[in-house]
């Protein structure tokens, strides 16, 4: 006989139960609203609609309605690409999926200041992983991602054969890594995949947050009251699309290249990549360019 102390805890099994039998699994959305299907349905594009869109300048491209998995602009969709730093999503997911303490804290060395560009990450200076992991999709800094990169897996290819895993796992047959950063021209996908891993990152509260965010502040933990802040490269952030997630990149061999996944002023979601674009500001202007006419063309749309 079930005690009335543990009825309701029953309830709740037996509702639980119900909820994931239907050989349907949903999840809460990354902002704590709808219930959504299983994300990998949202990564299954339906490319029967593409558009003929307006000219970019650059060399692929892909912009999705994220709500239904329509592919409303593709150019060069499936080239395999050099991706820069928007690796360090595929980065923040593995370490994410590791379930590890965001609070231990992990030190800066001499061999990830190597080559690594800009940063104000010091040698020397510890953070805490979750620190390092605003820095490294905030500010898209390379000696923070080899950072957490060792720290979990030991080393960067250790590391970078997780990543490679997970991306299979998740079905992507063309995105390849050799490290973390996205500093290494061997770090290759398509606009196609860089889409889908958009989608797979946003699935993720942290990664959604940090990315979203305009600034934030990470702590020096062995520097007494030493505060460093770390603003957006994303410059979308400051622009009338509501980013719920996304990631620059640059490097010589891919050019400026950036994927965001955003919400317009009529509440629609749109996930757009833009790679192999030759310049920096350039980039920003390509996209707002590829969202503002996709905007225009979904509100044409007949309503069912």
């Amino acid at each position: 006989m079930i005690q009335r102390s543990t009825f309701p805890k029953v309830l709740l099994l037996l509702a639980a139960f119900v909820f994931f039998s239907a050989n349907t699994v949903y999840m809460l959305d990354a902002r704590g609203g709808d219930l959504l299907p299983d994300i990998n349905k949202r990564c299954q594009f339906d490319f029967d609609k593409v558009q003929q869109g307006p000219y970019l300048n650059l060399k692929s491209a892909l912009l999705v309605n994220y709500d239904n998995g329509e592919v409303i602009y593709a150019k060069n969709a499936d080239m395999r690409r050099p991706i820069a730093s928007i690796t360090k999503l595929v980065t923040a997911m593995v370490l994410l999926d590791k379930n590890v303490d965001m609070k231990a804290t992990a030190v800066i060395a001499g061999e990830d200041a190597r080559r690594s560009s800009r940063s104000r990450l010091r040698v020397g200076y510890e953070l805490t992983l979750e620190d390092l992991l605003v820095a490294a999709l905030m500010n898209s800094d390379n000696r923070a991602a080899r950072a957490l990169a060792k720290a979990v897996s030991g080393s960067i290819e250790a590391f970078a054969a997780e990543m490679n895993r997970k991306v299979k796992s998740l079905g992507l047959k063309n995105t390849y890594f050799v490290e973390p950063t996205g500093l290494d021209s061997r770090n290759v996908s398509t606009a196609h995949e860089v889409a889908k891993i958009l989608h797979y990152a946003y699935r993720y509260p942290k990664i959604a947050s940090i990315t979203a965010s305009r600034k934030q502040r990470v702590k020096v933990q062995n520097r007494q009251n030493t505060y460093l802040q770390m603003a957006n490269t994303n410059l979308l952030v400051v622009s009338r699309y509501d980013v719920l997630t996304g990631k620059t990149g640059f490097i010589r061999a891919a050019d400026y290249c950036l994927a965001s996944l955003v919400e317009n002023d009529s509440g629609q979601r749109l996930t757009a990549v833009v790679l192999g674009v030759p310049g920096d500001k350039l980039r920003f202007r390509m996209m707002r360019k590829l969202l503002d006419w996709g905007s225009r063309q979904l509100s044409i749309q007949p309503t069912s």
